[in-house]
């Protein structure tokens, strides 16, 4: 399912437009992702929570030149899928 089925599914188990629809969803992911902008995090009880991690600096490799290079630290997106969820994909 891409953004596109989610605002047609949206849409019809809720009643709205196709333009309206599309609002809601664009104002869900905002809102996470602003949340998440700000180092908080976001728990939908039953779904899931979106949380921010913390990745440290390590060393690497290229793998053309075989050379050392350093990746820097980095925060990264996460999900913890919720119980009922689980439970709904099992």
């Amino acid at each position: 399912m891409n953004k596109n089925d989610l605002v047609a599914a949206v849409s019809t188990s809720s009643g709205l437009s196709k333009s309206d629809a599309v609002k809601a969803v664009d104002s869900v992911f905002d809102s996470i992702t602003g949340a998440l902008g700000g180092g908080g995090e976001v728990r939908l009880v039953g779904f899931g929570t979106f949380s921010v991690s913390n990745r440290a600096a390590t060393t690497g490799r290229n793998p053309r030149t075989g050379e050392t290079i350093k990746i820097p630290a980095s925060k990264q997106p996460k999900f913890k899928a919720g119980k009922a969820l689980k439970e709904a994909v099992n």
